[in-house]
């Protein structure tokens, strides 16, 4: 369980300081341990809601949130959540989707975000709404938040600042993983919410700390192209061995 909870820290740490969560690294962390991989949602969706919520919060004060297009796209987004924590889905399939997804996510974290919005968004951008749908579920399903798949998106349609699109991201994560949250405890009652917390405290506890000093790092002190590489080569490696243990 040590190693375990230094691995969430340091996960929480990294992702925290670049606007993310986290989840789908939690996730493939669980299964490299072999924890039941029916708990691997529960928890992940649960130490997602710790490390976004405060960053949500600090981008609300800082009034750099674009409710009206970042409500639309979480709105539309939640209800497919919900269905995707609701699917059935077998282990093998599970960890398969897990692992592509993560080594998605590096490539992802590699394209460097515009710091301005530049000029009208492409047509592409109004489609977004649309997009958020199946990211929507697919977080629901692996219990992710979907966020580190929407963010990329939103900086290559130049849909918004870098900022109000790490606070959309920050949102789109939050209320994901509160409505997969939801959707895994109908399908599998509350029976594997008490084993989850049983287990998962500790790395709860570990999320909360890491995450809040992600975010003073990279407020201070380091640049953040080099805390992105290092998410990247963290979610890529993760990623590769959960792939090639399936």
């Amino acid at each position: 369980m040590a190693s375990l909870v230094v691995a969430f820290f340091v996960a929480a740490l990294l992702y925290a300081s670049v606007g993310f969560g986290g989840g789908s690294t939690y996730t493939a962390l669980l299964a490299l341990a072999e924890i039941d991989y029916r708990l691997l949602p529960l928890l992940s969706l649960a130490c997602n809601i710790v490390v976004v919520a405060g960053s949500s919060l600090r981008f609300a004060r800082a009034k750099v949130t674009p409710w009206r297009n970042a409500l639309l796209l979480t709105g539309v987004a939640a209800p497919a959540a919900l269905l995707g924590g609701l699917t059935p889905i077998d282990e093998t399939t599970f960890l398969t989707i897990l692992g592509a997804s993560l080594v998605l996510t590096a490539l992802t974290l590699l394209l460097r975000p515009r710091d301005t919005a530049t000029g009208a968004p492409p047509r592409f951008a109004r489609l977004m709404p649309v997009l958020a749908v199946p990211l929507g579920y697919l977080a629901g399903l692996v219990g992710i938040g979907g966020g580190i798949f929407l963010a990329p998106f939103l900086h290559l349609t130049r849909w918004d600042s870098a900022r109000a699109i790490a606070a959309t991201a920050s949102l789109f994560i939050l209320v994901n993983s509160l409505f997969g949250l939801a959707g895994q405890l109908l399908k599998g009652g509350t029976g594997r919410l008490g084993a989850a917390i049983d287990f998962g405290l500790p790395l709860l506890v570990a999320v909360a700390i890491g995450g809040q000093i992600g975010s003073l790092l990279a407020l201070k002190y380091l640049p953040q192209r080099w805390i992105r590489y290092g998410t990247a080569a963290l979610t890529a490696w993760v990623g590769g061995r959960l792939l090639l243990n399936v």
